[in-house]
């Protein structure tokens, strides 16, 4: 067993988190003990428990799948099927995302070389922006000099 301080940095956690997590019921009577004195004691249980949360967040789980996750895995309610069809769902929705912020760097990228150049070399910029909004569905016609 070991208080509330020890587990938080053993976990790499706040305090405030750990007893978030409390009050939410993602750590319960198997992971938290009150001492007569009134002071949180912790098993091993909770830090597994923890790890089992940061690999769930990590991953981009919101707090309401973070808890049917957490139910299920402690009903074993979910079939290794049901689980498999979960990852894979949760994989498409981050290959989206990435595909999404590939878009944007892309976006961001064109605006600093844009800029860049602009300095530069602003003839060469004024035919990138060309280029750039040939390419696009972005308003062509802006004043000299605006990328955005």
């Amino acid at each position: 067993m070991m208080r509330i301080q020890e587990l938080a940095d053993k976990m790499g956690l706040t305090i405030h988190t750990i007893r978030f997590y409390e009050k939410e019921g993602l750590l319960d009577d198997r992971h938290v003990r009150r001492e007569s004195n009134n002071y949180r004691n912790y098993s091993e249980e909770a830090v597994e428990r923890l790890g089992l949360i940061k690999k769930f967040q990590s991953i981009g789980c919101s707090l309401a799948e973070l808890k049917e996750a957490l139910q299920e895995c402690d009903t074993n309610m979910s079939t290794n099927l049901e689980i498999i069809d979960w990852i894979r769902g949760k994989k498409k929705e981050i290959e989206g995302k990435s595909e999404e912020y590939d878009q944007m760097l892309d976006t961001l990228n064109k605006m600093l070389e844009y800029k860049t150049l602009l300095m530069d070399d602003p003839q060469k910029a004024q035919e990138i922006q060309r280029t750039w909004y040939t390419g696009s569905s972005v308003n062509k016609k802006r004043a000299p000099g605006a990328l955005f």
